[in-house]
């Protein structure tokens, strides 16, 4: 009886040890999975980097152009306003005195 016993238990231990060695085998495959995916994500958040930082140069450059754009119609503004006013300042001058 003792002999079935310890039989028992030796097949319980070698089932549990084949147990622990296929879950072992499976977490290293899902491990190489992720492994792979994580790769694949870099290449893929890279490949973003990139865009976004071609786009941010490009939109660099439209501003860079529409500020050269703006100053020059403000300088026009203002050269309109110095004449307006020297206009203003002759008429109140010739009014006034």
């Amino acid at each position: 009886m003792v002999a079935v016993a310890w039989a028992a238990i030796a097949v319980m231990a070698a089932a549990l040890f084949g147990s622990f060695f296929y879950m072992g085998s499976r977490i290293d495959t899902l491990a190489a999975r992720i492994d792979a995916l994580g790769t694949r994500l870099d290449g893929r958040i890279d490949s973003l980097d990139a865009r976004i930082d071609s786009l941010g140069v490009r939109l660099d450059a439209r501003i860079d152009g529409l500020e050269s754009r703006l100053e020059s119609r403000f300088d026009a503004v203002d050269a309109r306003l110095d004449a307006m006013s020297a206009r203003v300042d002759a008429h109140v001058e010739r009014h006034a005195g």
